[in-house]
Formats: structure tokens, C-alpha cells, sequence
């Protein structure tokens, strides 16, 4: 993985190269192994060696930095930017394209010469023989741009699910500038660094803000399946380039969707296998993990590094997080895999602003504390991890997922018998507190609080934390009134739209693909692993073993409260009989423990009224209401004021030292 910025100042000039150097340095972490390499053009191109000789006072049109992570081709010829043989483009690249070799293949025999062994040089040849078109041959991870000197014209891409990120800010008849990351954007200044109320509005409903916002003013984010040009006259265009939607539907038999959907998977792992670094796993013990490792082990990987997490006893008295290290332990000794259990019993207190400026935008999700841990821990032996994120969105393994087939049973009970009878009862277990009966709580109010809505109102339901009215109740008026209108759930009503007429089954999927898992999952897994300097790779995100996804019936997915029916049928034989069994185990932190214990000074200095009252954006007495209802157990809002924590160490980050690493 690599960190990649620049600019083009088509109109005024007003950053200079040393803003350039401020941009890479600001990605350091994204590729300590390389650095110092700049494409500078005013008129021709020019190429600084080191970027401490970058000199001042110079305003060029193009610049282009780049910071590498070796992965492939270790030597110098690897180095970015890079340019073709006739000088005419140049890109910046950060990915993995894991059929590099085939299309370079396919290029050598049109007549295209290669000097390196990177895929970096196959995608820049790939644009100069087929243009935009080369997108859908790609299979991989990967976020670029190119600078085409002869068509004046610069071309930015994403990958198909967005495993790697790309921001941009555009100063309409000035300027244009991309980075991996957005607190580099925010080294130049004309970038507004303001706050948008909008984005703030999104983030307390989701944990996260969804593309293509941020929660800057001046930064925006290219989404998924999305590419981007900017001509010479100051245009921007963004479009589509891929889409998940159900594929023309099949009806195969179970066993030969096991059969295609085991052949897929296996393909995908091996071709990810690819590396000039040492390479290894995380292994939960549950079944998508498992899954990764066995087929590491099947294409040939003798003695796997594997990676598994565990949480000290005493962090877990209010959380029931699953214990995934006896599992794990069971697995590696079946696939006789070299493993190391980290125990998470980190200050988090300390951890928490670092793991907040790497994010970027304010995102809640305490999972990503045990990612980077995890991905820290394992730098030591391993560059690269595989990851089994992506199975649980592919093949409809989410709470959320049953809990939506629970919700059509729910509502064939006369409504008498709902409302006189279950949700009475569901009110006598504790709301929140120690122990499996307020776990039953929790869970059992938020399926209530959704669960007699229609679909497309119960499904976002279940994905909200702060609902319009409890949002609303916390803010100060004249912030209220910048938020506006805004509709946090716009995007995922569109992409509902898109999918309409379909099975529920499949329209989850869609959604989740389009939005959970590029806005929270991939974008959380990219910041923490670029920050302990890894890159994590995703077979189950491999475009052939999606798209075969999306071609099979729904209920080949979810059947009727089996979930993942089809993936776990395609692994038989392949991972042990008690994996398959084990119960669901999500990835998380204990967040209610640290919340009433090393955090709770935390809490009580980010929350208190100075605090908030300083900010201007929430009523004091409304932040304090729900801090007080979680420490005496009224409601269970741990993840609530995990979201006051968040934003307001994120606030210190990005509006108090505009991104600058402390």
C-alpha cells in the first residue's frame, strides 16, 4: 500500500512544491519505505530525487508525491511517480491489481515494452492502450491517478468497493487536488477546512459519514466504483463505472453453488497470495477466517502467520464479546498455522486521539481500536494480511440480515398480542448493564424500535443511533438550523431505488455493499492497517467472488434463519465441522467496560459542559442527559457517547490544528 497526493493548479497558482512535501509528509505512515520522489511540471517535467531539495518560492502547475510500502518489486525501478516510456503520462498509484501479469500478457503482445516487474506500470499502460475501458479489466484494490501531459487531462479511479480511498477538493477556476487521506488535502490552504454541519448530522446517525461527503466543507470523497476526470477548462466529471446490483439471476443447485462459490473463493485467495513480503492472516475462529486459511494452506503457503485478538477478563464485565482466541487456537493447531494471540489491554485513553487523527472523518466504531492493534502487533512478522471481511455483506451474515427475516414472522402476530403481550415483556429486561439479560435488552429494543416498520424504513432502522428527533433534541439552534433539512439517509434511499422490486435479501445486500462496508469497514480496516504501515487484502471482496454473489437466489444466502447458507455449504470439508457450528462472533472492543472504567475521566472532561458549550454545536444538558442515562443503566448508549468522544477528539484534530500530527 502507498499514500498518493498532488495538484493541479489549471487556474491560480498558489501552492508550491514545498506544499507538495507537506502533502507526502502528512501520508508518511502510509508508506515508510519509500520517499522523497516528486513529479513536478511547469510547462515539462522535472523530477526531484529527494524532497528536502525541493526549493522554495516555486508555484508549478502539476505536482505529484507519492509515499511507498514495498509489495511488489522491491528495487528501484518501483519507485513512484512513474511514467511511461514517452514521458506523455504519469501516475500515482496505491493497490493491488492481482491479474497484473495476464494483462501485462495481453499489453506485450500489442506491443507494449515494460521496464519494471510493478503492476503500477501495467495500470498506467492499460489507461494509455484502453483508456477509462481499462477499469473493468482490473481485479484488485486500487486508488490512482494520472497526470496525461498530451490530453491535458487528469484521471482518477477507485476500486470497485472502495478498499482504498481516494479524497479530493476542487477550488472551481483555480485549482484541483486528490490525496489518499484528507488531512493531506487539508496541508494546502485554500482547502476549507470548515466544518459541515451535514456530515456532522450524518455521523450521529450512522457511527460514520457516507460518500461522497466528509465532514469537511472543502473535501469530498470519490466513491466506490468511481472514477473522476478534470479537463483543462476547470470540469469535473464523476460517474459509475461499476455497480452491484443482483446479476441476471441463476438457480443453480445447492451443491453446485457450493461447488462455483468454493472455486471462487479459493481462486481469489490464491491470486491475493502475490508478494515479494512476508504475508500472513487474521483468524478469528470464525468461519470467514477459517476459510482464508484454509485455502492459504491449500495453494501451497507451508506454515501461515496467523493473527488472533483476545480481551483481559476484567474488560469484560459489562460486554459480552465473543471469546474468539480458544477457536482461534483450535483452527491453527488444525492447520498447523505459526499464531500469535495479542491480548487487548491497551490505554486506551492515549490511543484513542492518535487512532482519530488516522481516520480522517469522525467514525465511532470502537472495532477499530482491536484492527490496529491487531495490525501493529502482526508488522512485526508480516507486511501484508489477508482479512475475511467482506463474507458477512456477500452472503447476508449480519444480526441485521435475520433480524429483518424476524421482523416479516413479527409481524404476522395479530397486533394485539404485539403490543399487549411481547413488547411488555421486552421492557422488563434491563435496558442496559452487566450480563447476558442486558445484552437480551439492548437487542431486544432496537429490533422493537424498527421492527414494525415497512422494509426500506425498518432495515435503516436498524443501522441508526441517533434518530432525527434525538439528533435534533442535542443541538443548539443555531446549529440546527445549518444542518437544515439534510436527509442523513438520502444516499441509501437512492441506492433502495435502485434495487426496488427485488427479494429483501437482495436489496440488503446491495445496500450494504454500496454503504456499510466502503463507508465503515473498508474505510476504518484501511486507516488502521496504513497506520501500523500493512496492507490488508480482502478475498471475499474479489470482484469474480462477488459478482457470483450477487447471481445467486437470495435464499441461497439467507435461508430461512441460516445465514451465509451457501458459503457455509461450500466449506464443508474445508474448514472443521465445529467452525462451521460456532455461533455468529462479531469484531468489536468491550466499549461499555472502558466507558465505566479508564475512560469514564475521558468522558466526563470531552462531555462536560465547557466542552460542549466551547463547540457550539450541542445543548450541554441534552450531552449530559445521555452520559448520565448510560451510567446509571437507563439506556444502553455506550456507542452514543462513544460518538461525543469521537467527534470532539476529532474536533481538536482537525478544527483546533487543521489535521497537523501532534
Amino acid at each position: 500500500m502507498c499514500g498518493i497526493a498532488g495538484f493541479w493548479q489549471y487556474g491560480a497558482r498558489t501552492a508550491t512544491v514545498r506544499d507538495l512535501v507537506r502533502m507526502g509528509e502528512r501520508q508518511a505512515h502510509r508508506g515508510p519505505d519509500d520517499r522523497g520522489h516528486l513529479y513536478v511540471s511547469d510547462g515539462g517535467p522535472r523530477f526531484f530525487v529527494r524532497e528536502d531539495e525541493a526549493p522554495p518560492g516555486v508555484f508549478p502547475e502539476v505536482g505529484l508525491a507519492h509515499r511507498r510500502l514495498t509489495i511488489l518489486d522491491l528495487s528501484e525501478r518501483g519507485r513512484q511517480p512513474m511514467a511511461d516510456s514517452s514521458g506523455r503520462a504519469w501516475i500515482v498509484y496505491n493497490g493491488e491489481v492481482y491479474n497484473f501479469r495476464e494483462i501485462r500478457r495481453n499489453l506485450e503482445a500489442r506491443g507494449r515494452v515494460f521496464s519494471t516487474a510493478t503492476d503500477t506500470e501495467v495500470v498506467l499502460a492499460a489507461y494509455l492502450e484502453w483508456g477509462e475501458e481499462c477499469l473493468a479489466r482490473l481485479d484488485g484494490m486500487f486508488a490512482f491517478a494520472i497526470w496525461d501531459s498530451r490530453e491535458r487531462r487528469l484521471f482518477l479511479a477507485r476500486d470497485r468497493l472502495g478498499v482504498k480511498p481516494l479524497c479530493y477538493a476542487h477550488a472551481e477556476g483555480r485549482a484541483f487536488a486528490f490525496a489518499s487521506e484528507a488531512k493531506a488535502l487539508l496541508a494546502l490552504d485554500w482547502v476549507d477546512g470548515g466544518l459541515d454541519p451535514r456530515g456532522i448530522d450524518s455521523f450521529l446517525t450512522f457511527l460514520w459519514i457516507p460518500d461522497p461527503g466528509s465532514g469537511w466543507l472543502g473535501v469530498k470523497r470519490l466513491p466506490p466504483g468511481h472514477l473522476l476526470v478534470l479537463d483543462a477548462g476547470g470540469r469535473v466529471e464523476t460517474r459509475r463505472w461499476w455497480n452491484p446490483l443482483p446479476r441476471p439471476r441463476r438457480t443453480p443447485s445447492d451443491p453446485q453453488a457450493a461447488e462455483e462459490v468454493r472455486e471462487a473463493l479459493e481462486r481469489s485467495v490464491k491470486d491475493e497470495l502475490v508478494s515479494d513480503v512476508p504475508l500472513g492472516s487474521f483468524l478469528s475462529g470464525g468461519v470467514d477466517s477459517t476459510a482464508i486459511l484454509a485455502f492459504m494452506k491449500r495453494a501451497g503457503v507451508e506454515r501461515p502467520a496467523t493473527y488472533s485478538i483476545g480481551f483481559a477478563p476484567e474488560d469484560l464485565a459489562f460486554d459480552i464479546v465473543p471469546d474468539d482466541l480458544p477457536y482461534a487456537r483450535r483452527v491453527a493447531a488444525h492447520f498447523g498455522s505459526d499464531h500469535r494471540e495479542i491480548v487487548l489491554s491497551p490505554d486506551v485513553a492515549d490511543l484513542l486521539p492518535k487512532l482519530v487523527w488516522h481516520m480522517d472523518d469522525p467514525v465511532a466504531d470502537p472495532a477499530a481500536i482491536s484492527s490496529y492493534l491487531v495490525c501493529r502487533a502482526a508488522k512485526e512478522r508480516s507486511t501484508v494480511l489477508l482479512s475475511g471481511m467482506g463474507g458477512d455483506e456477500v452472503y447476508a451474515g449480519y444480526p441485521r440480515h435475520l433480524a429483518n427475516r424476524l421482523a416479516e414472522g413479527f409481524l404476522r402476530i395479530p397486533r394485539a398480542i404485539r403490543a399487549g403481550l411481547i413488547r411488555p415483556a421486552a421492557r422488563l429486561l434491563p435496558p442496559a448493564g452487566r450480563g447476558a439479560l442486558a445484552r437480551a435488552g439492548r437487542n431486544a429494543r432496537k429490533f422493537l424500535r424498527s421492527a414494525e416498520a415497512p422494509f426500506e424504513e425498518r432495515y435503516l432502522g436498524f443501522g441508526t443511533y441517533f434518530d432525527r428527533a434525538e439528533r435534533y433534541a442535542l443541538y443548539e439552534p443555531s446549529f440546527a438550523r445549518e444542518v437544515g433539512e439534510h436527509d442523513p439517509y438520502a444516499l441509501h434511499r437512492s441506492f433502495l431505488a435502485e434495487s426496488a422490486g427485488l427479494d429483501p435479501v437482495d436489496r440488503m445486500v446491495h445496500l450494504d455493499l454500496m454503504t456499510f462496508l466502503p463507508f465503515l469497514n473498508l474505510h476504518y480496516t484501511d486507516r488502521t492497517s496504513m497506520a501500523a504501515s500493512v496492507e490488508v487484502r480482502v478475498p471475499f471482496l474479489g470482484h469474480e467472488v462477488v459478482e457470483h454473489a450477487l447471481s445467486l437466489p437470495p435464499d441461497q444466502k439467507l435461508r430461512r434463519t441460516a445465514r451465509k447458507f451457501v458459503l457455509k455449504k461450500a466449506l464443508e470439508g474445508v474448514v472443521p465441522e465445529f467452525v462451521l457450528r460456532r455461533p455468529k462472533a462479531g469484531f468489536g472492543a468491550p466499549i461499555r467496560s472502558w466507558l465505566v472504567g479508564p475512560l469514564r475521566g475521558v468522558v466526563e472532561d470531552l462531555a462536560s459542559e465547557a466542552s460542549v458549550r466551547r463547540r457550539g454545536l450541542f445543548r450541554p444538558q441534552a450531552v449530559r442527559r445521555v452520559v448520565d442515562d448510560l451510567y446509571a443503566h437507563r439506556a444502553d448508549n455506550a456507542l452514543k457517547v462513544w460518538q461525543f468522544l469521537t467527534l470532539e477528539l476529532w474536533l481538536r484534530a482537525f478544527s483546533d490544528r487543521r489535521g497537523e500530527p501532534t
